[in-house]
């Protein structure tokens, strides 16, 4: 199911094939549609590496148990052609002109962290 221009339902789906509840997928179309004004902004593809998880995945691999993944509010993102610096710069010009939501950022060394929790939450 396309749920923006650029991002389908299915780039978010849990790595383990856990169905998404569907209070989780109400999250994962906020999610999308913040990710798509990233997306307009840059005009490079986003490849979303982790969106959902179940709690038995996160588990499996290493997330805290309090992850935003579980509710659906958070990616993993990259982008070709742009470091994870790079994107974490954009999206928070992006939360200052009130374009996308605030939320956490964390930069990896392989890719950018960006959810929607409502508040500010920065780390890398």
């Amino acid at each position: 199911m396309k749920i923006t221009e650029n991002f389908s339902v299915a780039e978010f789906d849990s790595k383990d094939g856990s169905i998404m509840p569907t209070d989780v997928l109400k999250n994962i179309i906020a999610l999308a549609k913040n990710l798509q004004v990233l997306r307009d902004k840059i005009g490079k593809s986003i490849t979303v590496n982790s969106g959902y998880r179940s709690k038995k995945y996160n588990k499996r691999i290493g997330g805290v148990a309090n992850s935003q993944h579980l509710t659906g509010k958070a990616s993993d993102i990259t982008v070709a052609g742009r470091t994870p610096k790079q994107v974490a710069e954009v999206i928070e010009q992006l939360i200052t002109e009130g374009r996308m939501a605030q939320g956490g950022i964390g930069i990896y060394p392989t890719f950018t962290h960006y959810d929607i929790r409502g508040i500010r939450s920065r780390w890398n």
